[in-house]
């Protein structure tokens, strides 16, 4: 799959720009305040989300806004509650190969993106201003993150610090505990391309056999140096106390931690395993939350996210709006995931792959782990 490939515009076909006339519904102050309950996955990102739509939000509109934070899989929570009969959710921050299987199970509402959303600056509607292929049926992305492995510098001499994904599976020259989330996804893809497979060439060769029996072979080499984590905040912790030398975690968490806190820390770009993240609107939700949305996933409001976390908003017309770290110097766009010399051996995340894929192969990672 062509890197470049995700950043081509598409039309959306059968969108009927401004049907719902919100361009001027956005923009005036609810005449009721709302209590809105959002979730999200915590942390460094929901700050970003808080500083940069929420707080200006609950000021223009008068409504209140809950953030909770997801335990364990967003997906499972909002099919709990749709069978129990009681969606408290108002809008959930979702995967979009989660998005995929809760849009065909009827849990989360199809949108109408050039209806509900509101167009650039420049007029664009939204369906040439985001990214290629990222606006699904029920799915709004709002940034593209990474799936990076990072490494704490002072574990390693100055003139030998790793920086390919390969090193990360070179317990011989880069000695030490690794930490890796308890998931095949990301793990198999590093897997393969560790063990010479080209990063275009990763979900060609997962699916056969072959290429997952080379994949789990190739995570044996390192098995027993790994502590599988289960929660973001785990990494950058292990990776400070030196618990562990490699930690794989989202790129954002990384650069929070090195960033503000200060830390040691390096990313290694190689073969980072990019994908989307973005809204989905429970099933009867949409008429509360529409206002929130169109203002949340601006051209503004995207580019101003990117102030405050490492991730690239998802909006073309945001890119250019990128400036710096909030309350630093720091600028921002080396430190996004679609930064050029960032992406060179990307690996875009194949979310129909994953979403056909994933139970079966999950059983097979979690048998593995307890052999």
């Amino acid at each position: 799959m062509n890197n470049t490939k995700l950043f081509k515009a598409t039309l959306i076909k059968g969108a009927v720009a401004g049907a719902c006339g919100l361009s001027t519904l956005a923009l005036a102050v609810s005449a009721q305040a709302e209590t809105l309950n959002i979730v999200s996955w915590g942390g460094a990102y929901s700050m970003s989300q808080q500083k940069a739509y929420n707080e200006p939000w609950m000021e223009k509109s008068g409504d209140e806004i809950v953030n909770i934070d997801r335990s364990g899989n967003a997906l499972a929570g909002l099919r709990a509650q749709s069978q129990a009969g009681n969606v408290t959710w108002d809008l959930v921050d979702m995967l979009p190969a989660d998005a995929l299987i809760a849009c065909a199970e009827g849990l989360i509402e199809p949108l109408d993106h050039d209806a509900l959303l509101a167009d650039a600056p420049d007029g664009t509607p939204p369906s040439e201003d985001f990214i290629e292929d990222s606006l699904d049926e029920c799915f709004v992305p709002s940034i593209v993150y990474s799936n990076i492995v990072a490494f704490n510098t002072e574990m390693f001499p100055e003139d030998k610090q790793p920086s390919t994904i390969a090193d990360v599976f070179d317990l011989e020259n880069y000695p030490g505990k690794r930490t890796l989330m308890r998931k095949p996804i990301n793990n198999l893809e590093w897997a393969l391309v560790a063990d010479g497979v080209a990063p275009e060439d990763v979900y060609d060769v997962l699916e056969t056999e072959e290429g997952v029996a080379r994949a789990f072979a190739k995570l044996d080499t390192i098995k027993d140096q790994v502590i599988w984590w289960e929660e973001g905040a785990q990494p950058p912790q292990l990776l400070a106390d030196q618990e562990v030398a490699f930690g794989s975690a989202y790129n954002g968490r990384i650069f929070n931690a090195a960033a503000n806190e200060d830390q040691p820390f390096e990313i290694i770009w190689d073969a980072q395993v990019f994908e989307l993240d973005g809204w989905v609107v429970p099933t009867g939700k949409l008429d509360k939350v529409k206002d929130y949305l169109y203002f949340a996933t601006d051209t503004q409001r995207l580019a101003d996210q990117a102030k405050y976390i490492s991730y690239g908003p998802a909006r073309k017309s945001s890119a250019k709006m990128v400036t710096t770290l909030a309350g630093t110097d720091i600028e921002m766009k080396p430190h996004m995931p679609t930064y050029g010399p960032n992406f060179a051996t990307a690996i875009p995340k194949d979310n129909e792959f994953w979403a056909d894929n994933n139970d079966e192969l999950t059983q097979r990672f979690n048998a593995w782990l307890a052999q």
